[in-house]
């Protein structure tokens, strides 16, 4: 990716052949800012319609070995060519060259260099002395912070320079000029910044301060609004135990009884019994629940066959039907009541009856007697 990089011309001097002579800052480490249609013209990165985008080199990417060969014996334009300047082209845009003692100094790097060309050096003198590197570079678009807390967006490396331009405007604001400019003031590295939506242009140290400080802002509420997201969705969570909670405890007070519900389930109890028994009066009923019982009876009286396979609704019919009918037979006819479990007296009263119902059937069959049974 082809790149064009701006800082500041510094140490002028001219030789006796009338060439200019200068010692450069030329290259710097930290954040630098691009517009998105720079870095990302084809939008691959969702980049490219950004007004700023925050890029940052490393210091172990812009003080690497080759990096740091490439600054050397660059040929100087007067603004950026629309190529890269080679051998073929180089008589067509050089005014001037880098020389080889590429040095660190502090956070920048620093070449000399010489312009040769008359009408590149009027330019200068008269107050274009910002330069501005051509290069090349790899670029990784990741978001990230550097080591002393600003973010960015992408990632410089592999960085090889192809020229060093004589520019007049600074990227983001006025002329970066430092030195005596032959008036007697001396101007500074400005830097636009995009502050709650408005365009606020600062000095170049000033813009890092509030850049870094607006970047920790940001970094705050982004944190605080992940913190806000974990602490509802813990909170929702205790809602939703709380919510289970209130279901059991409901439920529970729904199976508390009340003592006259409870003295109607005991009343209910024992009349399923007594009516069991009078169905079938051997049932064991003992452990067993309403509808175990129901079912015992109905199968004591008519045979395992009647409830084999059947449903608990048709059981509990049949249950019903053999209670009407013991309730149907009390207090009634006593030879029925005899008779209706094989004519087996269950007791001393019932045996009575039965011996006397049984000879006075045995004196109509000798021809002793004349009834009417009724």
């Amino acid at each position: 990716m082809q790149l064009f990089d701006t800082v500041t011309l510094d140490g002028l001097r001219r030789t006796q052949d009338g060439y200019l002579v200068a010692d450069a800052r030329v290259a710097r480490t930290g954040i630098q800012l691009y517009t998105g249609p720079e870095v990302d013209p084809e939008n691959k990165h969702g980049l490219r319609d950004k007004a700023v985008v925050r890029v940052y080199r490393p210091e172990e990417e812009v003080f690497a070995k080759d990096a740091m060969h490439s600054y050397a014996y660059r040929p100087v334009t007067d603004d950026h060519p629309k190529e890269n300047v080679t051998a073929e082209n180089w008589k067509d845009h050089a005014v001037g060259q880098t020389g080889g003692e590429v040095v660190r100094d502090g956070e920048f790097v620093r070449v000399p260099l010489v312009l040769m060309d008359k009408s590149a050096i009027a330019k200068v003198e008269g107050g274009k002395r910002e330069l501005s590197m051509g290069y090349s570079t790899d670029l990784k678009f990741q978001d990230g912070v550097t080591p002393s807390g600003e973010q960015y967006d992408a990632i410089q490396t592999s960085l090889r320079m192809n020229h060093l331009a004589v520019v007049s405007a600074a990227r983001g604001g006025s002329h970066l000029k430092i030195g005596d400019d032959g008036k007697g003031t001396r101007s500074m590295t400005t830097r636009t910044l995009m502050v709650d939506g408005l365009s606020v242009e600062l000095a170049d140290k000033d813009a890092q301060i509030v850049q870094r400080a607006m970047d920790g802002l940001n970094k705050q509420i982004a944190d605080l609004q992940t913190a806000a997201g974990e602490h509802n969705k813990e909170l929702a969570a205790k809602d939703a135990e709380l919510a289970k909670k209130d279901a059991e405890i409901d439920g529970l007070k729904g199976k508390i009884l009340s003592d006259a519900d409870l003295d109607k389930r005991v009343q209910a109890r024992a009349d399923l019994i007594s009516t069991a028994k009078a169905i079938a009066k051997d049932v064991k009923t003992e452990g067993l629940t309403d509808a175990a019982i129901r079912k015992a009876v109905v199968a004591a009286k008519l045979g395992d066959a009647a409830i084999a396979d059947k449903a608990d609704a048709y059981i509990d019919a049949r249950f019903d039907i053999l209670a009407e009918d013991a309730k149907k037979s009390v207090n009634t006819d006593p030879f029925a009541n005899v008779v209706k479990d094989g004519l087996m007296p269950a007791n001393d009263a019932d045996k009575a009856v039965t011996d006397a119902y049984a000879q006075m059937v045995a004196d109509m069959q000798a021809g002793k007697t004349s009834a009417t049974v009724n």
